[in-house]
């Protein structure tokens, strides 16, 4: 449970260096409301369709009588919204990430450079960067859909739909959520997709305890703009803490029958 409470406490601590750092913060802002106010216009018109739609797929119910048609499609419909809410709140950093590329990619190497060691740089250019992150972005969204879909259909089970699959989809984003965010600096490390999948599957509670929190706070719209700054700053603290090279053991003192026969003492 420590790496679950380390994970945590990496928000805090991004949150933290971007306040320190008041320049970034605010320049981390016009991304996040950019790509606010184009999510906030999609939900909307989710909100105002989603029972229309609802209604076209399901003309078998039409005929329904009282309650069933109201409860079938109201609850259709609020699992469609809430599937879209899901996939609003991993591709809100995605898009965001892309549209903020060069400034968060500049914030992620401020605090390497203010933490101390080496500053990675990918060594690539501005646009093969960009094409990188987009495309592993793609491929990331794909594996979150099929969860979604996954999850959308356990939705319908008695019970469990209504308890435990709400967790696992907020475990489920917390996760890639991290992966989205930690790829600014990894990716300057010259990690490929793959292996930060595999960095990420050795710490699963601490990359949890990371990103469930901020995508539980990333359902509220201006919330989510404001953390991003300090969610980059987070992920890259994090980033430096999975890349570290394991501590040396201290090398063990010798023992006076070493040190006798050393000297050319009595073995």
């Amino acid at each position: 449970m420590s790496d679950l409470g380390a994970g945590i406490g990496y928000v805090v601590k991004g949150q933290r260096w971007v306040l320190g750092h008041g320049k970034w913060l605010g320049l981390g802002l016009l991304p996040g409301l950019i790509t606010l106010v184009v999510y906030a216009g999609a939900l909307v018109g989710l909100g105002y369709g989603a029972d229309d739609f609802v209604a076209w797929v399901t003309p078998f119910a039409d005929d329904w009588s009282s309650p069933w048609l109201g409860l079938l499609r109201d609850t259709l419909t609020a699992l469609v919204f809430l599937f879209g809410l899901f996939l609003a709140v991993i591709t809100f950093t995605a898009v965001t990430l892309l549209v903020g590329q060069p400034f968060y990619e500049s914030l992620s190497e401020e605090v390497d450079r203010t933490e101390g060691g080496d500053v990675p740089e990918s060594g690539l250019p501005f646009w093969r960067d960009l094409w990188i992150s987009a495309r592993d972005s793609v491929r990331i969204l794909v594996r979150v859909a099929l969860y979604g879909v996954l999850l959308f259909a356990a939705g319908f089970l008695p019970v469990v739909g209504q308890t435990a699959v709400p967790v696992i989809g907020f475990c489920v984003s917390g996760y890639f959520l991290c992966e989205e965010l930690t790829a600014v600096a990894l990716q300057r490390r010259g990690m490929v997709l793959k292996d930060r999948l595999v960095l990420l599957r050795g710490r699963r509670l601490m990359v949890l305890g990371f990103g469930v929190p901020l995508a539980l706070a990333f359902l509220v719209p201006f919330v989510a703009v404001f953390l991003m700054p300090g969610a980059v700053a987070g992920a890259t603290l994090l980033a430096r803490d999975l890349t570290a090279p394991p501590p040396q053991p201290a090398p063990e003192p010798a023992s006076p029958y070493t040190l006798r026969k050393d000297r050319g003492g009595p073995a």
